[in-house]
């Protein structure tokens, strides 16, 4: 390390020990094959050969990426779909194991607002940062969004900022290739380098193993930025909100926000990019899956966020048609591998927003008992006799207004003791 830069870092990454952890993160996160057909399963056979033969492509030089493959994944809430770049199983871990290496170099110079896709931070410390600021007070948001982030950042500007802490020319290569990958859908080549804009090429593929910490790379700036105009910014990755304390500050926000955004290449989206007066009754903004809100009465709330619910509404109607042959018994087991998931992270929103889907879910459930008496419609009016809560109950059906009870009381139990 020479001058605040790390001009050796290759050995470090192409190490038997880096790629055998490498491997067992992918390992994890499972995930499809890429465009090579190679699955996890498959690349596990004969791991230590694979991974040998990375070794040696890397200490010579001689390692190329292959294409992603792209997919088409639907957006929640919508009928649109956007496209995820599946790198294959060996450019994962090589992307890990690059990762692994200089994560820590920018780690330590990340500002602190800065959430997402950092070790030892998540979605709550962000949602718990903005509680706290709106309960300070700061209650004029800028709800900010970015057009196309991940498709848009500029490469040579990208690389700039990694080549401020990383002057290890292989390392450096590996980056960029990445970076340049050609996009294969199906059998079809529909993208390559030489597509890509002459004047500046752009986009991380999202799907890759280190975009998220490429992103992060590149909105660093805008964080030390807005820390050094005095602004409260809270960020997860290319989510962001700044909190203010009147409009006029939140209006100079904007200004400032656009302004970097002209610099760097990038563009708010001119619809969905607003300042919001939670002062204002039924004033609302939403941010990471939840939707705070002004309630008529001057309260603030935690809601879940439309698009967030009808996600879970659609993860569920599939489990609990009316036309389905498994027992009751086997549906709940089913429902409950994912409602205390999503409970875990959904427990901080109104009681009555829990009690509405636990409602929803049981009048589901009901209407399949109907259907199997030869009844029509939904579960209604004498169903609830028939078939009271708490006969979903001891089928052990998990229960998202009494989890959160039971944690309230935990909380209380602690406290006092």
């Amino acid at each position: 390390m020479k001058g605040n830069k790390w001009f050796s870092l290759i050995d470090k990454v192409s190490t038997e020990r880096t790629l055998q952890l490498a491997w067992e993160k992918v390992r994890r996160n499972a995930g499809s094959c890429g465009v090579d057909g190679i699955t996890i399963g498959r690349f596990e056979q004969d791991s230590q050969s694979r991974l040998l033969a990375v070794n040696e492509h890397l200490s010579k030089g001689t390692y190329q990426p292959k294409p992603v493959k792209r997919v088409w994944i639907d957006k929640p809430g919508s009928v649109e779909k956007r496209p995820l770049g599946i790198p294959t199983v060996t450019d994962r871990v090589v992307q890990a194991a690059v990762r692994m290496v200089i994560e820590p170099i920018f780690e330590n110079r990340f500002a602190k607002h800065s959430y997402g896709f950092r070790p030892g931070r998540g979605c709550k410390d962000a949602l718990r940062r903005v509680e706290e600021l709106l309960q300070a007070g700061m209650t004029h948001i800028v709800d900010v969004d970015i057009k196309g982030y991940f498709d848009a950042i500029p490469h040579d500007r990208l690389m700039a900022l990694v080549r401020e802490h990383v002057a290890d020319g292989r390392v450096l290569g590996l980056i960029e290739g990445f970076l340049k990958q050609g996009v294969m859908e199906g059998t079809e080549w529909v993208e390559t380098v030489e597509d890509m804009p002459e004047d500046e090429p752009q986009g991380t593929p999202q799907g890759g193993v280190i975009s998220p910490l490429l992103a992060n790379i590149y909105l660093d700036p805008l964080d030390w930025l807005m820390a050094g105009v005095g602004f409260e910014m809270v960020r997860y990755a290319d989510d962001m909100v700044v909190l203010c304390r009147s409009q006029e500050e939140a209006e100079a926000a904007l200004e400032k926000l656009r302004e970097w955004m002209a610099g760097a290449g990038l563009t708010l989206h001119p619809d969905k990019t607003r300042t919001v007066d939670m002062n204002l009754a039924d004033s609302h903004f939403d941010f990471l899956g939840y939707r705070f809100k002004r309630s008529r009465g001057g309260r603030m709330m935690r809601l879940v966020r439309p698009k967030s619910l009808r996600k879970l509404r659609e993860a569920i109607k599939p489990r609990t048609h009316r036309a389905g042959g498994r027992s009751m018994k086997a549906i709940v087991e089913d429902l409950n591998r994912t409602l205390p998931g999503w409970f875990g992270y959904f427990k901080h929103v109104m009681a009555s927003e829990l009690s509405g889907i636990d409602g929803w879910i049981r009048m589901r459930l009901r209407s399949i008992l109907r259907k199997r008496r030869g009844l029509k419609g939904r579960g209604r009016g004498g169903d609830h006799q028939r078939w009271p809560n708490r006969y979903f109950t001891k089928l052990g059906l998990f229960c998202l207004l009494e989890a959160r009870e039971t944690e309230i009381i935990s909380l209380r139990n602690g406290a006092n003791h």
